[in-house]
C-alpha cells in the first residue's frame, strides 16, 4: 500500500510543543520535587463539596444534566459568574468556556489574522503565546517593569495592534502586581490609542495580604475582554473558564466556541453551580490564600538561606503561585534544568516566556504544591547545582586559551 503523503497546513508546521508540557513529564520521574509546573496544590480541592453537588445535580435533573446545552453556558453559573465581578456584569456577556486557556483560542480566533500585531508583556504567559500562534500574528513585547507594562513603550507600539494582553494579578510566571496608578494610566492610554485590552485573571483571588486593585475592565468594560478560571479557587480538572466581552465582539466569540465543542460540560457547570451556592468561594478560598502564603514564605526563607552570595536576585509575591529567579552572568537556566534534576529538583527556565530574545537567566518555581519539607530540599539543591555550575564557570575563565 503507498504511503499517505499527509499535507499539513501553514498554521500546523508553526505549532509547537508546549515547552511546560514537556518539563512536566520529567517531573513525573519518582522522587523528583516539581517547583516547576502551575499545578494548584490538591489539598485545596473540596472533593466532598463535589460529591455533594454531584449526587445533588443527578438526583434533582440528572437528564438534563447529561444532554446537549446552550453554547453561552448554563444560565445560573453565567449570572454567578456576573454576580461575583466587581463591575456591573450583564450574564448576557458571560461565555462559559472550558478553561480560560480555551477563551484565548477564541480570542485569537476572532481577532487576529496572520501578520497582525498583538502587545504582550515582558516576559508573559507562555500559553498565551501558544494559543495565540496557530493565528500567526506577530507577539510584540512592550518593556515592562515590577508594576507592569511602561505605558509610554505601550503607546509607542500600539498603533495597529489588534490587542495588548496583560495579566495584572500575579502575573504568571513573575508573580508581579500591577500597581493601582500603573492600572489607572494604562486603561486610559489604551483608551485614548483605540487598543483593546484582554485582561487575563486566573489568580486573582489568590492574594496574601490585601485584595489587589479594581481589574482594567471594570475601568473601561467595552475596551476589554475579561478572562477568569475556577481552576485555581477549586481544580483544574473541571476544565471551566469564562469570559466577559463587549457585546460588539461577543457574538463572534460564540460562534467561535460553537465550531470547537458545542458547548462546555454542562453537567460540570451545573456541579460547580451547585457548589458555589450559599457563599462557598467565600469560605473555601481564604484557606487556599493561608496555605499557599505559609508555602511561599517557606521559599522566600529558603531562597534567602541557600542563595545567600550566590547573586540570586528574585521577587516576594503578594499572591498567586509564582517566584521569579534572575541567575548570576553567565547562567543558562535551559542547560542548568537537567543537573537539577539530577539531583531531584524540576523548575521552568524563564527564557520560552518572552516574545522576543529571552533572558536565559531567569526562570520560574511554584511555591503551592510541594510542602514546606519539600521546598526546603528542593531549594537547597538547586543552590548545590548553582555553586557547581558557577565553580564551572570559574574554571573555563581560568583555563588557558588554546593555542
Amino acid at each position: 500500500m503507498t504511503p499517505l503523503n499527509w499535507k499539513l497546513a501553514a498554521r500546523a508546521e508553526k505549532m509547537n510543543p508546549s515547552v511546560l508540557r514537556e518539563i512536566l513529564k520529567v517531573t513525573e520521574r519518582p522522587g523528583i520535587i516539581s517547583l516547576a509546573g502551575g499545578l494548584p496544590s490538591p489539598k485545596t480541592f473540596p472533593i466532598q463539596a463535589f460529591a455533594d453537588a454531584c449526587a445533588e445535580v443527578l438526583h434533582n435533573d440528572g437528564q438534563a444534566a447529561l444532554q446537549y446545552a446552550a453554547s453561552e453556558g448554563y444560565g445560573p453559573l453565567r449570572q454567578a459568574v456576573a454576580d461575583m465581578l466587581p463591575w456591573n456584569v450583564d450574564p448576557a456577556q458571560v461565555l462559559i468556556t472550558t478553561g480560560s486557556q480555551q477563551g484565548l483560542d477564541l480570542v485569537a480566533k476572532v481577532l487576529l489574522d496572520p501578520g497582525s500585531t498583538v502587545l504582550v508583556e515582558t516576559p508573559t504567559y507562555l500559553g498565551a503565546l501558544q494559543a495565540f500562534g496557530p493565528m500567526e500574528p506577530v507577539p510584540v513585547s512592550v518593556a515592562s517593569d515590577d508594576e507592569g507594562v511602561i505605558v509610554d513603550d505601550l503607546v509607542a507600539k500600539a498603533r495597529d495592534a489588534r490587542f495588548v494582553y496583560l495579566l495584572p494579578n500575579f502575573q504568571n510566571p513573575t508573580g508581579r502586581t500591577m500597581t493601582e496608578a500603573r492600572r489607572a494610566a494604562v486603561s486610559e492610554a489604551a483608551a485614548r490609542a483605540g487598543l483593546p485590552i484582554v485582561e487575563d485573571n486566573p489568580y486573582g483571588e489568590l492574594w496574601f495580604d490585601e485584595a489587589p486593585p479594581l481589574p482594567l475592565t471594570a475601568r473601561n468594560p467595552e475596551g476589554c475582554i475579561y478572562l477568569g478560571s475556577f481552576s485555581k479557587v477549586l481544580a483544574p480538572g473541571l476544565r471551566l473558564g469564562f469570559l466577559v466581552a463587549p457585546k460588539a465582539v461577543y457574538p463572534k466569540l460564540l460562534q467561535a466556541k460553537q465550531a470547537v465543542d458545542l458547548h462546555t460540560p454542562i453537567f460540570t457547570q451545573r456541579m460547580v453551580s451547585s457548589v458555589m451556592k450559599d457563599n462557598f468561594l467565600d469560605r473555601h478560598v481564604p484557606t487556599i490564600r493561608a496555605l499557599y502564603k505559609r508555602q511561599r514564605d517557606a521559599m522566600v526563607a529558603a531562597l534567602q538561606r541557600e542563595m545567600k552570595g550566590l547573586d540570586v536576585k528574585f521577587n516576594v509575591p503578594a499572591g498567586g503561585m509564582f517566584l521569579w529567579l534572575r541567575m548570576p552572568e553567565g547562567i543558562d537556566t535551559v542547560a542548568l534544568l537537567p543537573k537539577a534534576v539530577e539531583r531531584n529538583v524540576a523548575f521552568v527556565p524563564g527564557a520560552p516566556f518572552y516574545a522576543g530574545q529571552g533572558d536565559p537567566r531567569t526562570m520560574r518555581l511554584s511555591f503551592v504544591t510541594a510542602n514546606v519539607e519539600e521546598i526546603d530540599i528542593a531549594i537547597a539543591a538547586l543552590a548545590q547545582t548553582l555553586r557547581e555550575e558557577l565553580a564551572l564557570l570559574g574554571e573555563r575563565k581560568l583555563a588557558p586559551e588554546p593555542v
